[in-house]
C-alpha cells in the first residue's frame, strides 16, 4: 500500500448508479429490482418492487450540494464524484485521503434496502449485481477504493455462500444489518442459527460492518410535523447512539465469546457514547455476577479484542486511554451531509490535538491498514 496523506477513511458512500440493477439483474425480476423513474412533478426517485427509496430523493450526496439540508431530487442534479470513481478520486486528493473503504447507498446504509424483501430470490439477484458493480466499476478503477459485500440475510447459507463468492473477487469486508430481524421474519441474529455465519466471517479473515442507522426502530420517532432540517439533525445525532443496543447485544449474547476471531466494524458509531456505555456494561456485568455464568471476559474485554468504533468529528484524545487507539477507526463520510469534505483536514488537526504521533497514526490508518489486509 501507498500511505501519501496519511488517512484512510472507513466509511465513504457510493451512489449506485440508474443503470446497475437494469444491467445486471435477469430480465424476469427487472422491473422489480431499484430503477429510477420520474414522478409527475419533474423529479426523480428509486422504487424497489414498488416501494420508494431515499425517502423519494435521487440520491444522498448533501455534501456536494451549496445546501447540505438538501439532496438531489433528479439524477442530473447528482455532482459526480458521488458515483463516479475517477471524480471520487480527485474529491479524496484534495481532502487528503489515501484509501476510501465504501458503503452502499440506494441499498441501505448496510444492505438493509434488501433485507426487508420477502422474495429471496430477488434479494439475492440485487445484492450480487451490487457486489459485481462494485468491482468492476470501482475496486477496478483505483486499488485506493476498498470494496465490501453485501449479503442476502437469510437462510445462512445464501449469505455464507455471496459471502465466500464477494470475497473471492476482491471484497474486504462484509456489510450486514445488524439486526436483520427488525427487516422480516428471520432468526433473531443472536442465535445459533447465525453461528455458521460468522464462522465463515471468520475463515474468510473479512470483518463484519454494521453501520448505524440501519435500525430506524433504535432511535427516537419524531414527530410528523417537525421541519425537515431539524429532523435530519436529531436524525444524525441519535443515529451513532442507536449502536449501543448493537453492542451490548453481540456482547451479552456471547457472539463475540463464541466466535474470537470475528471483527466488527461499528460504521458512523462516534466516540463519546461509548465510553460510558463500556463503563457501565463492565460494572453491571459485575454487579450481576455474570463472570459465573459462563463469560470468560468482561464486556470491554470482548471490545477491546475485536470491536472497532467509528467517528469523523470527535476529539481523540478523551478516549484513546480509555476506548484504546487500537480500537477506534476515522473517517469522511463523504459524500453524505454530515461528512466533513471538503474541510476533513482541518477537521483532522482540531480532532487531533494533543493525541500522540504513534496513536494518530494508528486511529488515522494502521488500524485500518491491518483490517483489510492493505
Amino acid at each position: 500500500m501507498n500511505v501519501k496523506y496519511g488517512c484512510i477513511s472507513v466509511d465513504d458512500h457510493v451512489q449506485e448508479v440508474p443503470s446497475l440493477w437494469a444491467g445486471r439483474v435477469e430480465k424476469r425480476l427487472r422491473d422489480r429490482a431499484p430503477r429510477l423513474v420520474a414522478t409527475k412533478n419533474g423529479d426523480e426517485q428509486w422504487l424497489l418492487d414498488g416501494q420508494i427509496l431515499l425517502d423519494g430523493c435521487a440520491a444522498r450526496a448533501g455534501a456536494l450540494l451549496a445546501d447540505r439540508n438538501e439532496n438531489p431530487r433528479r439524477w442530473a442534479d447528482v455532482a459526480p464524484p458521488a458515483f463516479t470513481p475517477g471524480e471520487r478520486l480527485k474529491a479524496m486528493d484534495s481532502a487528503g485521503i489515501d484509501y476510501s473503504v465504501l458503503y452502499p447507498t440506494v441499498a441501505g446504509l448496510a444492505g438493509e434496502t434488501f433485507g426487508r424483501l420477502a422474495d429471496a430470490n430477488l434479494e439475492s439477484a440485487c445484492v450480487r449485481a451490487y457486489n459485481d458493480w462494485l468491482i468492476d466499476e470501482w475496486a477496478s478503477a483505483s486499488e485506493r477504493f476498498i470494496p465490501q459485500c453485501l449479503v442476502p440475510i437469510w437462510p445462512v447459507d445464501a449469505a455464507i455462500a455471496e459471502a465466500r463468492r464477494a470475497v473471492a473477487r476482491g471484497h474486504r469486508g462484509v456489510i450486514f444489518p445488524s439486526l436483520p430481524m427488525h427487516l422480516r421474519k428471520v432468526p433473531h441474529v443472536s442465535g445459533p442459527e447465525y453461528d455458521p455465519f460468522w464462522s465463515a466471517c471468520e475463515e474468510l479473515n473479512v470483518p463484519v460492518c454494521l453501520h448505524a442507522g440501519a435500525s430506524p426502530e433504535l432511535q427516537s420517532p419524531l414527530p410528523a410535523q417537525m421541519k425537515p432540517a431539524l429532523a435530519a439533525a436529531i436524525d444524525a445525532a441519535t443515529k451513532p447512539v442507536s449502536s449501543v443496543f448493537v453492542l451490548s447485544l453481540y456482547s451479552f449474547s456471547r457472539i463475540l465469546l463464541r466466535h474470537p476471531k470475528l471483527r466488527l466494524v461499528l460504521a458512523e458509531s462516534a466516540l463519546s457514547w461509548g465510553m460510558l456505555y463500556l463503563e457501565w456494561a463492565d460494572h453491571q456485568f459485575e454487579h450481576d455476577g455474570l463472570a459465573r455464568e459462563g463469560y470468560d471476559l468482561t464486556p470491554s474485554q470482548m471490545f477491546k479484542r475485536q470491536c472497532f468504533f467509528n467517528s469523523w468529528y470527535d476529539p481523540i484524545a478523551p478516549f484513546t486511554d480509555y476506548i484504546g487507539a487500537e480500537n477506534i477507526l476515522w473517517s469522511t463520510n463523504f459524500p453524505l451531509e454530515n461528512s466533513t469534505w471538503p474541510h476533513t483536514r482541518e477537521t483532522i488537526d482540531h480532532c487531533f490535538k494533543d493525541v500522540a504521533p504513534q496513536a494518530r497514526e494508528r486511529v488515522l490508518w494502521k488500524n485500518a491498514a491491518e483490517l483489510y489486509r492493505l
